[in-house]
């Protein structure tokens, strides 16, 4: 099937070794990567180990890791590092003419099992 691309942002508003994160309608938000070497990279935000938001982690080479327990997952796959084993969603992106796009299919449909990550106030001590 022929991607339906969908512009996200300029790559300008990604940080060089940072993130952006995508809402959607429904499931977790999408992180899109960028590299030193300016490559992007999009996964589901969410650690396949304890569900860590990934776009809060330290990107370094082509790797993230991640902010709660250190998980170190390939940008290129979602496929942890060995000797932890899991995988995070991956999502197609392009850059075109300085724009980057996702697949509005895979956004409609990719993660979409998992519930987004809720923050919320902390509860009352008795």
């Amino acid at each position: 099937m022929t991607p339906s691309w969908k512009t996200i942002c300029a790559l300008a508003d990604i940080p060089v070794l940072g993130a952006r994160r995508v809402a959607r309608a429904q499931g977790p938000q999408v992180a899109i990567f960028r590299t030193e070497d300016n490559q992007v990279f999009a996964l589901l935000d969410r650690c396949p180990h304890k569900g860590g938001p990934l776009s809060q982690g330290l990107v370094f080479g082509h790797s993230v890791a991640c902010p709660l327990h250190s998980w170190t997952i390939a940008l290129n796959s979602g496929q942890a590092i060995a000797p932890d084993e899991g995988c995070a969603a991956r999502f197609q992106v392009r850059v075109l003419e300085g724009q980057v796009q996702l697949d509005q299919t895979e956004l409609d449909t990719v993660g979409l099992e998992f519930a987004p990550l809720k923050a919320g106030p902390c509860a009352k001590a008795a």
